[in-house]
């Protein structure tokens, strides 16, 4: 699958946010990583995309996956990948 841009948005502490990167990694999917505690206009943006302020929070070539864990994200994954290939 070819995107254009995934960026994740985290809070270091965020144990749901180790579980996002170690998803995305274990599958060999490179992302941006986004410290919304270390950068406010980051935080403000992930606000501005996913309304709320809990991480972590994916973005895929616009789609938004919002507080989730690894079941939702496997699962998101496999939805957007499907959309592209047909």
């Amino acid at each position: 699958m070819q995107t254009k841009q995934i960026r994740l948005f985290i809070k270091p502490y965020c144990p749901w946010c180790k579980m996002a990167m170690q998803w995305l990694d274990e599958h060999g999917i490179k992302y941006k990583r986004i410290d919304v505690i270390a950068n406010q206009a980051a935080y403000d943006e992930m606000l501005r995309l996913s309304g709320q302020t809990r991480t972590p929070v994916i973005e895929v070539d616009g789609q938004i996956l919002a507080d989730f864990g690894p079941e939702e994200l496997e699962q998101f994954w496999h939805r957007i990948t499907q959309k592209r290939e047909s």
